[in-house]
């Protein structure tokens, strides 16, 4: 009979396909890398474990002047050397928490967002294995740790709240707090990262969140790519009219 490691090991590879398969469906690839805004990336990094999709997530340190103590991805802004997104996103990754640009199977680059600092910063999506062990750079992260995929649709502990862009497109906020089991600590994710983190949910799933999301669910792609239009006009037309 085949061992249960065998079928651990089958049933990943089939998460894993089918996770590849719908987001390849999403994938925006240099679409979005012409508009004229500053560029900056983050990679969000899937791993299986216990046949579950799980999300690699960090803690900002805390003496950083931007957001310390945030939850956010491994990222940050694009550098000469970088050829394109992916690039920003493996290198920052590096950087980090010390995960090598080999060990990342790149799957797809999804919608982008914008930060508050109008930069468009481009998601890219890639596998690593559930084995890898960070070593946090302590100059820029203070904590790194993983969250099944699924919270970020059926989650335990969420609340909306209202924002306001400062380019004026008013919108609400996802903010999601995590009790960890294993390291029996809380962290709350919300703004850019949990809007990223429940897209990617709602791509690989396709199914419904538990909470309103200001997406047409049977029309996910053209929806996205409408509110980052939208979003995009009304902080162009900010910067125009400065």
């Amino acid at each position: 009979t085949a061992s249960p490691h065998f079928f651990l090991f089958t049933s990943r590879k089939r998460v894993k396909e089918k996770a590849r398969l719908r987001l390849r469906e999403f994938d925006v690839g240099d679409k979005f890398s012409h508009l004229p805004l500053a560029k900056a990336s983050v990679l969000l990094p899937l791993l299986v474990r216990e046949g579950r999709l799980h999300l690699l997530l960090t803690v900002r340190a805390m003496q950083l002047r931007r957001s310390p103590g945030e939850v956010c991805f491994p990222g940050g802004k694009r550098e000469a050397i970088d050829k394109d997104e992916i690039d920003t996103a493996l290198r920052e990754a590096k950087e980090e928490v010390g995960l090598q640009p080999e060990m990342v199977e790149v799957i797809c680059r999804l919608m982008p967002g914008i930060d508050k600092m109008n930069n468009l910063v481009t998601p890219v999506v890639g596998f690593i294995e559930d084995t890898f062990q960070a070593t946090p750079n302590p100059d820029e992260v203070s904590d790194v740790f993983v969250v099944p995929l699924e919270y970020f649709i059926k989650p335990l502990n969420y609340k909306a709240l209202p924002y306001k862009t400062s380019s004026g497109y008013s919108n609400w906020m996802h903010c999601f707090t995590y009790d960890d089991p294993e390291r029996k600590m809380s962290f709350k994710i919300w703004g850019l990262t949990a809007h990223f983190a429940v897209f990617l949910a709602l791509v690989i799933f396709g199914k419904r969140p538990t909470f309103a999301v200001d997406y047409d669910l049977d029309n996910l792609i053209s929806s996205a790519e409408n509110n980052f239009m939208n979003l995009y006009a009304s902080v162009y037309e900010r910067k125009s009219n400065l």
